[in-house]
């Protein structure tokens, strides 16, 4: 499968989580149900891992490879802190828009650190971004 079935597919459970969220969040503390979803979420990942038998993670993960897996892991836990609170507050779809602001900080992150450049498509991509984010929150 392409890579982009799986980014479409990625989009369509993280709008599924918004939705599932503001519902579940309703009358729940927004860190107890961040707390809830990422057990659901080790749980699942755990069988899966099983299944398809790529559970070694001790022989397959070295060095470096460790304290970033680990760092994204801990930047992930922030984000979905901040996601759900922000989502206890505010409507899903403004909630959602500006996450997906996190593309235009990749870009500039990308630049910054991995060397990458920005072209005018992904200059205009993102400044596209973050004007349809900007809209999506005017009421």
């Amino acid at each position: 499968m392409s890579w982009i079935l799986f980014a479409v597919l990625s989009a369509f459970f993280a709008a599924l989580v918004a939705i599932f969220g503001k519902i579940g969040i309703a009358n729940v503390d927004s860190t107890l149900a961040t707390t809830v979803r990422a057990i659901v979420m080790a749980l699942v990942l755990v069988l899966i891992s099983f299944a398809l038998g790529k559970f070694n993670f001790f022989n397959s993960i070295h060095g470096k490879a460790w304290v970033f897996i680990v760092l994204s892991g801990l930047a992930g836990a922030i984000s979905w802190l901040f996601y759900f609170v922000a989502l206890k507050h505010g409507p899903a779809p403004g909630v959602a828009a500006l996450d997906r602001l996190s593309v235009v900080f990749v870009l500039i992150l990308a630049i910054l650190f991995l060397g990458q450049s920005m072209t005018w498509k992904s200059g205009l991509g993102a400044a596209l971004l973050t004007a349809g984010a900007i809209l999506m929150t005017l009421k």
